[in-house]
């Protein structure tokens, strides 16, 4: 028995775990995740030194964001609050929090933990001066958000949902539109059924983790319900309310699809009149009529609960965005959910009513229009998200997409394949059977014998009867599971469509972290801004400070960057210089060890190494650099970002 099933098995097992591979590199590979609105600009900036204290903190982002209570906070150099914790919102994107009175000179720490337009927790923190630089004790490396592991398994949830969500609608539309019979198959009623409990429960997860994700990250904080209410007032929380609420709705939908509707068309009686055969077939399709109208009313509205509340609600052209988020969600779910519900009928069909050619080649059609929807939507969704070519390739949002579009391009080269083979399998399922039939007479050299039944001559006739006839039915069922299983056309088809599916697998985790990534054109508004910031802070100085930029990549994972120095007032004598280390994305790089050295090549000074101290995340200074001489200075900062990578940049700037 174990021989037999074993040889069967062992691909599947093996696709399976490759698969999951794949899933958990691309997951593993993934970096927390990322703020959709950036920190653009600040009242003081970061990094300045101003002669009086100020009144108030400002920031400004790339887009509305929501505030709580601890929103932003303004720490002195010994860790204490010196905010009001009132923030409130100023003008459009600009917000901010009022300080005491009487602040004493030092370094001032601004953290600040907000919720973008479009869901995702931002986090971030940076340094001022007043009077001048000095040690300060707060420690914000920390920093995150949506992060930790309530971050991963609301990531987790996340795509659960959206995989639920496909196996839902899909596998529903499958049987709906290309394979009626299929709402009577155990298999096929299962995958949809399964499809439904995961987004329930991914929903109800999503939501108790909501509070503790956009806030603390701690895991006792899920079940908190003041939280909880505090979520119920968002736009995600009400989003994800709808959703619970449509879903009530598609389990009705479901009981009806696979109650009523699993039905024969005609009923079983001897009579068998013609006029009940054409009634029944006519209320058939009206409740076929019904519950396409209902299911489709029911999943544009579970698509709309993203689309409401995500990417598309903010940003550019909303009005238009948001459809065409539906309508992106829905053929996804056409294309993969049907994916899925077919490798389940090529599978889990029984053996004498397999899914015939005829449906296989109806979900092709529906599946190559979904690939046009999707080509047409998925090209205004990256314009939209990206805003340039050089966003593609520099952004971490532009890599995962090129990601996601050669597995979209695998995936279509798979069913070329087998779409192929389909175009090949018999039109109907009466005549599949017929062909396993003649297979099955044309393989039979000898007549088979009547199974023998256990027990010394018990049961009447009939009763023997009826017990040869099941034995008959299962030999026979049997035989034609075997001719199906060695037919060379499902063979081929099975496999192609598995191969697809394991590619669906991984192109739907991809998907769920690049809805979780910040769009390049977000991250590029940002870095244009800080460079803006930084040049309008150094024109405006009239010491004449200097501020360089500096690319870096070590070679390691996680190792490229950007550090910018500043050094005020760049002349000879005594300088204070403040070093910030940043990821591609603009934000704060916490690297082990930062190194500067000041070399004049022309009049043989130096190397002269400066250590300076670490004050905040990505954020570095020292008092009293004295630079000895007028000239060209070579300045090397040697950035370390793990215990082996580290790498040497330098540029040449003119000092005194």
């Amino acid at each position: 028995m174990t021989q037999t099933i074993a040889p069967r098995v062992r691909p599947l097992v093996l696709l399976f775990l490759a698969v999951a591979a794949a899933l958990l590199a691309v997951l593993s590979g993934a970096t927390p995740v990322s703020a959709h609105a950036a920190l653009t600009g600040s009242a003081p900036q970061q990094g300045v030194v101003v002669d009086k204290a100020p009144t108030q903190v400002t920031l400004t982002f790339s887009e509305k964001v929501a505030l709580s209570d601890d929103a932003f906070r303004v720490l002195d150099p010994k860790g204490k609050r010196v905010d009001t914790g009132k923030a409130t919102e100023l003008n459009g994107t600009t917000y901010g929090v009022p300080l005491h009175s009487g602040l004493p000179d030092g370094t001032f720490t601004v953290a600040y933990q907000v919720v973008s337009a479009d869901s995702h927790p931002v986090a971030g923190a940076f340094t001022f001066s007043i009077g001048a630089p000095s040690v300060t004790s707060v420690s914000v490396s920390a920093q995150t958000a949506g992060g930790g592991v309530v971050g991963a398994l609301y990531g987790f949830g996340r795509y659960v949902s959206y995989a639920g969500f496909i196996v839902m609608v899909g596998g529903a539309a499958f049987v709906l539109a290309c394979w009626q019979r299929g709402s009577g198959v155990r298999a096929l009623q299962r995958l949809v059924v399964s499809g439904w409990l995961a987004m329930t429960a991914a929903t109800l997860a999503l939501l108790l983790m909501r509070g503790s994700y956009t806030g603390s990250g701690k895991v006792g904080a899920i079940f908190d319900l003041g939280l909880l209410s505090d979520v119920l007032q968002t736009k995600t929380g009400a989003a994800l309310v709808s959703r619970l609420l449509l879903l009530a709705a598609g389990a009705l939908f479901i009981a009806v699809l696979f109650g009523a509707y699993a039905r024969p068309e005609t009923a079983d009686d001897e009579d068998g009149e013609d006029e009940e055969e054409l009634d029944d077939g006519s209320a058939r399709r009206d409740l076929t009529f019904g519950l396409g109208i209902g299911g489709g009313v029911v999943a544009i509205g579970l698509a709309a609960t993203w689309a409401l509340a995500e990417h598309a609600s903010t940003g550019l052209q909303t009005d238009i965005a948001m459809p065409v988020d539906v309508i992106h969600l829905i053929a996804v779910a056409l294309w993969l959910g049907g994916l899925s519900a077919l490798l389940v009928a090529l599978f889990r069909a029984p053996a004498d009513a397999p899914v015939e050619g005829s449906a296989v080649r109806r979900f092709s059609r529906v599946a190559f229009g979904s690939v046009l929807a999707l080509v047409a939507t998925g090209i205004y969704q990256s314009w939209r998200q990206l805003g340039s070519w050089s966003a593609l390739t520099g952004t971490s949002y532009g890599q995962l997409l090129l990601v996601k579009v050669g597995l979209v391009v695998v995936l279509v080269g798979v069913a070329c394949i087998s779409r192929r083979w389909t175009a090949q399998l018999p039109e109907t399922a009466a005549a599949e059977a017929a062909q396993d039939t003649e297979s099955a007479e044309a393989q039979a050299d000898a007549p088979e014998k009547e199974p023998v039944t256990a027990g010394a001559g018990g049961g009447t006739g009939a009763e023997r009867a009826a017990q040869l006839a099941r034995q008959r039915a299962a030999v026979d069922t049997a035989r034609l599971k075997r001719l199906r299983d060695a037919d060379p056309l499902r063979s081929g088809l099975r496999r192609s469509v598995l191969a697809e599916a394991g590619v669906a697998v991984v192109l739907l985790a991809v998907t769920t972290v690049l809805t979780s990534t910040e769009p390049g054109r977000t991250e590029e508004e940002a870095k244009a801004a800080a460079s803006a910031s930084s040049s309008s802070s150094s024109d405006s100085d009239g010491t004449g400070a200097l501020t360089l930029d500096m690319p870096f990549d070590t070679g390691g994972q996680d190792g490229k960057g950007l550090v910018r120095l500043d050094i005020n007032p760049a002349r000879v004598g005594g300088n204070v210089m403040h070093v910030y280390v940043e990821r591609p994305n603009g934000r704060a790089f916490d690297v082990p060890e930062v190194k500067v050295a000041f070399t004049l090549t022309a009049r043989k000074i130096g190397p002269l190494p400066v250590n300076p101290d670490h004050l905040a995340t990505g954020h570095w200074t020292a008092n009293e650099v004295q630079i000895p001489m007028a000239g060209v200075w070579k300045i090397a900062v040697t950035v370390r970002t793990s215990d082996i990578d580290q790498v040497t940049v330098d540029k040449n700037a003119q000092i005194g």
